[in-house]
């Protein structure tokens, strides 16, 4: 009868590459953490009735410090709430073995602190090195101080490269020879012509210094820029400060481009010649510039006045960029007398900052000569 059969059935084996089971070895993976504490007992929960509430993401890394802790069989990494003693979660606190370098990195994950591929930012005073034979030309010229100069080893010379070397010798700089692959690396792999000069970090020059050299002159002009972010159109910029007669360039101290190995290289040097200074309030000190009997003038693309028949160019004047996305500020903007577009035959719809102070200042050049 079906169902009934007396005989064995033929015993399976099982097919090669048939998943194994792990002997209960894995047993410990499926174990839980324990009871979810309820809210009340959590410290960095809003409904915590403890008496000592931490801030939320702080308690939070440290319960993950302690349970991390207790996996690994050692003691937690944490500091103490309400104090500076900030040593968890970092290499070189209470319990952490230290790599072999001593700084204090978890042993087995040493390595760069930043993402691969990108370079920490230098600290502010920290020295720069300014690279590309016209820029280290330039700075020496102007006895910019100068603490080494490296020369790259097989360089190719010509007439700049032999009056950089004689001329750094007769200021007694000290001259290194390094490889290209290391000059590289010093500079992050910036075109750098096969020479560097490590300068200290740039001086700027005081604002009221700035305004009271500027009206010393028989045509005052200075050139502000309004949070231009881009190093290489600061420099720009200085450079045609210098071409044209400018006397000065400010900017502000706070989200702006400073005076960095860029734009000492797209300078071509003039950065050396022109002196810049910072300012803590743009609207303040083109505001002292007015009292002082400067016309300040901005670049705009919907500007009231044609920039060719600008009538206060022969007079002191502050020609102001914006920056290279949204040009003037309001404030900045309403605190000009009176605003110049630049008139232009196609439909492009503006210029780059550094290409429309440029021709601004061009102009300007070419009717004072004409006035003249």
């Amino acid at each position: 009868m079906a169902g009934n059969s007396q005989r064995r059935g033929r015993r399976l084996t099982p097919k090669a590459g048939a998943p194994k089971g792990t002997g209960g070895k894995g047993r410990d993976a499926l174990a839980g953490r324990g009871r979810t504490l309820p809210a009340d007992e959590r410290p960095w929960h809003k409904a915590y009735s403890g008496t000592e509430k931490l801030p939320q993401r702080t308690a939070w890394k440290q319960e993950k410090e302690r349970r991390t802790a207790a996996e690994e069989g050692r003691a937690p990494k944490i500091g103490k709430p309400g104090t500076k003693d900030t040593t968890w979660g970092k290499g070189g606190g209470r319990g952490v073995p230290t790599n072999k370098s001593g700084r204090g990195q978890p042993a087995g994950r040493g390595g760069p602190r930043v993402a691969p591929g990108r370079r920490s930012n230098p600290a502010k005073d920290a020295p720069e090195l300014l690279v590309g034979r016209n820029p280290v030309l330039e700075s020496l010229r102007a006895n910019v101080p100068a603490i080494a100069l490296y020369v790259a080893q097989g360089l190719n010379t010509d007439d700049r490269i032999s009056e950089i070397v004689r001329t750094a010798a007769d200021r007694g700089i000290a001259m290194l020879e390094v490889s290209r692959a290391e000059l590289d690396r010093m500079t992050g792999g910036v075109l750098h012509q096969g020479v560097g000069l490590q300068v200290p970090p740039f001086r700027y020059e005081p604002f009221e210094d700035l305004t009271a050299a500027a009206l010393e002159q028989a045509a005052p002009l200075l050139v502000a820029l309004d949070g231009v972010t881009d190093p290489r159109n600061l420099g720009a910029v200085i450079r045609s400060a210098a071409a044209f007669g400018a006397q000065g360039v400010f900017l502000p101290e706070r989200r702006a481009a400073g005076i960095t190995a860029t734009a000492w290289r797209t300078s071509a040097g003039a950065a050396a010649r022109v002196p810049v200074a910072q300012v803590t309030n743009l609207t303040r000190a083109l505001k002292a510039c007015k009292d002082a009997g400067f016309v300040v003038v901005g670049l705009d693309a919907d500007g009231e006045t044609d920039l060719y028949h600008l009538e206060a160019s022969v007079g002191p004047l502050v020609v102001v960029v914006g920056s290279e996305g949204r040009g003037l500020s309001r404030l900045v903007g309403e605190t000009c007398d009176l605003t110049v577009q630049i008139p232009m035959v196609s439909d492009v719809e503006s210029l780059n900052a550094s290409v429309a102070a440029a021709v601004t200042l061009a102009e300007v050049a070419r009717r004072r000569a004409a006035e003249g």
